[in-house]
């Protein structure tokens, strides 16, 4: 099933992801409006064919004929967007996030919302280390995960048209998971790796270490040019997952640490034997 491109979609958060939504789905024939706070964002994603108009106050006006609205904001502002504007929503509309946490977000939407009116929540597991839509760029989610979060309050075809969604953008692989599932997953895939690379970069502070590193390190710190007001939020939502996973790896780092401590090379080896064979199956193909 295609969705229809009659169908007027409305951006709400125009960043580096909502942009690139917007780049990927006009691109599609589809009609793309916009609220966002700086009036620079509109005038450029209107000179560069990002979107179709834009608007920086929440008005009926710009909500009221959307079919599918798509909210681009951390998930703190995206509950307060809901409470105060939910009325502006055009009766059968379908709405839609892209925020890295789940559990601690839908329900409590779900619960607020209209019952004329449906959320489907989604998470594009894609970014770069740069922000806005000048940066923005569709290409970011090829090769990429798109998850889909459904409760039981979510009916079939909102599913279908949420998967389609990711499908139409370009995602490689598009799956469904519950909020709790998606919430232990990205606790471990995401957030962890993020504490690792912000946590390597504050325990060395000697100068210029850029002129001496090597792509490894450089590779493994590529996430620690970290959005703090963003990630900080998303990390005390999700703190209990978080912290279970930074247990885990605690336990993991200092087994390993005990290994060179009593000269185990054999333990150290198997580890990262195990290590290797993990990572393979990433490498594409």
């Amino acid at each position: 099933m295609m969705l229809d491109t009659r169908k007027k979609i409305l951006i709400v958060g125009l960043g580096l992801i909502g942009g690139s939504y917007a780049k990927a789905l006009r691109k599609l024939g589809f009609r793309i409006s916009a609220i966002t706070l700086n009036r620079e964002d509109i005038d450029y994603s209107i000179e560069n064919g990002i979107i179709d108009e834009g608007f920086t106050e929440v008005t009926e006006e710009s909500v009221s004929e959307a079919e599918l609205i798509i909210f681009a904001l951390y998930p703190k502002t995206f509950r307060e967007w809901i409470e105060k504007y939910q009325h502006f929503f055009k009766s059968g509309a379908l709405i839609t996030d892209v925020t890295g946490v789940k559990s601690s977000v839908v329900y409590e939407i779900q619960e607020m919302l209209r019952p004329d009116v449906e959320f489907i929540a989604a998470h594009p597991m894609a970014g770069k280390e740069v922000y806005g839509v000048q940066n923005s760029d569709p290409k970011i989610f090829h090769g990429a995960n798109y998850i889909v979060t459904p409760t039981d309050k979510n009916t079939e075809s909102a599913i279908e048209d949420c998967l389609e969604l990711g499908r139409l953008m370009g995602f490689e692989r598009v799956s469904v998971l519950s909020p709790e599932k998606h919430d232990e997953m990205i606790g471990f895939v995401s957030q962890l790796t993020h504490c690792i690379a912000v946590s390597l970069m504050n325990c060395y502070d000697g100068e210029k270490l850029q002129d001496y590193t090597g792509d490894s390190f450089r590779d493994l710190t590529r996430i620690a040019r970290i959005n703090d007001e963003m990630w900080s939020e998303l990390f005390l939502l999700n703190k209990e997952t978080l912290l279970e996973q930074m247990d885990k790896f605690l336990l993991e780092f200092g087994k390993l640490r005990k290994t060179l401590e009593t000269g185990d090379r054999e333990t150290m080896r198997e580890m990262m034997k195990i290590s290797t064979a993990r990572r393979a199956l990433f490498d594409k193909k």
